[in-house]
């Protein structure tokens, strides 16, 4: 569903406090590797806003879902899985449900630099990443060499663990929800499909926007 904008986080190991704990399984996918609902199926879940009733605790807030016509329900209310379709149940893991890793790092010059590449103006948020970082050294795609390396944000730290090979969601418009096929054209013929990094915590703390970030090992 549609990404949201914090000013703070605390980082715990499984990523973000509240960050993809909830997920909708398709009816009959139980089996395989790739049970989800995601915006491979379903480009308009862009237009379901998810936030909590209690920011504060996100971990144990209510998670209210507002959908694309004003509807509010609670994220377990069966009448919005209907909506969605797909025979869609909804889960809740405490650990988090990611495809690979807990964390993700963009630059923006790396935005930028995909931008130019597939000769579009990219909204960030294609990409969902959890960090989003101005790289001081001004280049594109920096953060490939970041891959082994620690990094301190803040009150907490990470190890940069691989880069993040990417799928046709990106071609989704977070705005629209339509779709354009030549950003991930152009992420695979131009960055061997993969664009921003992954990451898994070193130590727990709280980030906020404007934090530095260093190079710890």
């Amino acid at each position: 569903m549609a990404a949201q904008s914090l000013d703070r986080a605390e980082i715990g190991w499984s990523g973000i406090d509240g960050d993809r704990r909830w997920a909708f399984v398709r009816e009959g996918m139980e089996r395989s590797g790739f049970p989800w609902l995601t915006l491979r199926q379903a480009p308009e879940l862009w237009q379901y806003i998810p936030r909590f009733v209690d920011p504060a605790a996100p971990e144990t807030s209510v998670t209210m879902v507002r959908t694309p016509s004003g509807e509010d329900f609670d994220v377990v209310d069966p009448a919005l899985a209907r909506e969605l379709g797909h025979g869609a149940r909804v889960i809740r893991q405490k650990r988090g449900i990611f495809d690979a890793f807990p964390l993700s790092l963009i630059t923006s010059q790396t935005v930028a630099g995909v931008s130019s590449l597939a000769d579009a103006e990219l909204d960030v948020r294609r990409f969902r990443p959890n960090f989003v970082v101005d790289a001081s050294d001004g280049r594109s795609f920096t953060e490939d060499e970041w891959v082994g390396r620690v990094l301190r944000i803040g009150g907490m730290s990470m190890r940069v663990d691989k880069r993040d090979k990417r799928c046709i969601t990106v071609n989704v418009d977070p705005v629209t929800s339509g779709k354009n096929p030549s950003v991930l054209r152009a992420i695979a013929e131009g960055r061997e499909s993969q664009l921003g990094v992954y990451a898994s915590t070193v130590s727990q703390g709280l980030v906020t926007v404007g934090d530095g970030v260093s190079i710890e090992a």
